[in-house]
């Protein structure tokens, strides 16, 4: 039965007054019940039914408040650290984005750089991952890594130092 059928069936039930219908065929059955008729008939009035959904209003979560550091006005003398001055004469290479870092395009292949390699302006270096995407992160400074900060599948933040470069 085609649906252009079952539709003026429907019809022809609703205006004949008929309260239930059924047939069937050996593909299919199908049973058309009209109950609005049914109470029309027996004269039983009802209220038109006004059902309302309530939605629940959003709760305001409450905000933790952050404590600031407590800054005393003692001072101490820190320890003697020696301090590689070395290290300032190095450029940081700084992460671009949030994700995770990998050295590699895949645990099989070889680290892009490694401690010693020169790269130069443009050079892949990592690879960082952000919502399903691997995003190659190009080298913006030439000359010799000099160490790695971060290590391999790690999540990193924005602005985060991953490699040190000595530009010389």
């Amino acid at each position: 039965m085609k649906l252009s059928e079952i539709q003026d069936l429907i019809k022809f039930v609703a205006r004949a007054g008929v309260n239930e219908v059924e047939i069937e065929q050996k593909d299919f059955k199908i049973l058309i019940k009209s109950d609005y008729l049914a109470k029309k008939k027996s004269n039983f009035k009802e209220e038109p039914q006004i059902i309302q959904q309530q939605i629940p209003a959003p709760i305001p979560q409450p905000v933790q408040a952050v404590q600031a550091p407590v800054v005393t006005t003692e001072v101490k003398e820190a320890p003697a650290v020696a301090v590689d001055n070395s290290e300032s004469n190095y450029i940081t290479v700084k992460s671009q984005m949030i994700g995770t870092f990998y050295r590699s395009s895949s645990p099989d292949k070889p680290s892009f750089v490694s401690v010693g390699d020169t790269i130069k302006e443009g050079d892949p270096i990592c690879i960082i991952e952000a919502m399903k995407l691997f995003n190659e992160i190009e080298s913006e400074v030439s000359g010799k890594v000099v160490k790695v900060l971060v290590e391999d599948a790690t999540p990193v933040e924005f602005d985060q130092p991953l490699f040190l470069v000595d530009p010389s």
